[in-house]
């Protein structure tokens, strides 16, 4: 039997890149995946169930979690990896960048814990990881909003585990170093001195690798914090 029967999983920002990845690696050790994003048709899926939803969008990601809590209970995996990224100096930063880093980086994450984790302590169970970055921990050039949002996602992470301590639920937060996604494109780090190329940074199958092994822990194993970044 794999490690994840019959359980249900919900991974955000599922429709591409680490999200996806790890939501067929759930799906691989057996787990019932509700996948979140907002360009998914709400509907049944091959290893689950897709729903529409814009995690920046409290009202959304409210009607989401209450969705799947009337639907499926609460889940005994969460994977909360819906996120956005910006790469701009600090004097071309404005406050409207910030605030879109925020939206889906912070309230979005903090949104879907509301939503989600007071179920899963109730019934004394799960494994609830956050995806951070290597820039939750390390600040780099031209990361302000995104590493403000990063660090403060981390801050959250952290008081979750103070909170939820004894509960039965694990909470981990996951900072992969560069990951080869589509949020690269734009960037071309390939012409870029200073940044890792693309052949070299990490795949989402990768981080997926991770999120799966997190998830498979014996109930006992809780592991707070795994950093990961290109060989």
């Amino acid at each position: 039997m794999t490690a994840l029967a019959g359980r249900v999983a919900v991974v955000t920002g599922a429709s591409r890149g680490i999200g996806a990845a790890a939501a067929a690696a759930l799906a691989g050790e057996g787990a019932f995946v509700v996948r979140l994003a907002r360009s998914l048709r709400s509907g049944p899926a091959p290893a689950g169930a897709d729903l529409r939803c814009d995690l920046a969008d409290p009202s959304a990601v409210a009607e989401a979690c209450a969705r799947i809590v009337a639907d499926h209970g609460p889940p005994e995996v969460v994977v909360s990896n819906a996120g956005t990224f910006l790469l701009r100096p600090f004097a071309e930063t404005s406050l409207a960048d910030l605030d879109g880093q925020l939206a889906v980086n912070l309230r979005g994450a903090f949104a879907l814990a509301r939503g989600l984790l007071p179920g899963m302590a109730a019934a004394g169970r799960g494994s609830y990881l956050h995806v951070g970055s290597v820039a939750d921990h390390l600040a780099l050039p031209g990361n302000a909003a995104y590493a403000a949002s990063k660090f403060a996602l981390r801050g959250l992470h952290e008081t979750l585990v103070a909170e939820f301590r004894g509960t039965g639920v694990r909470c981990t937060l996951l900072s992969p170093g560069p990951t080869d996604t589509a949020a690269w494109d734009a960037v071309d780090p390939d012409r870029r001195p200073g940044f890792t190329p693309r052949a070299r940074m990490l795949r989402p199958g990768d981080v997926a690798e991770a999120v799966r092994w997190l998830a498979t822990r014996p109930d006992q194993v809780h592991v707070e914090w795994v950093r990961m970044g290109p060989g």
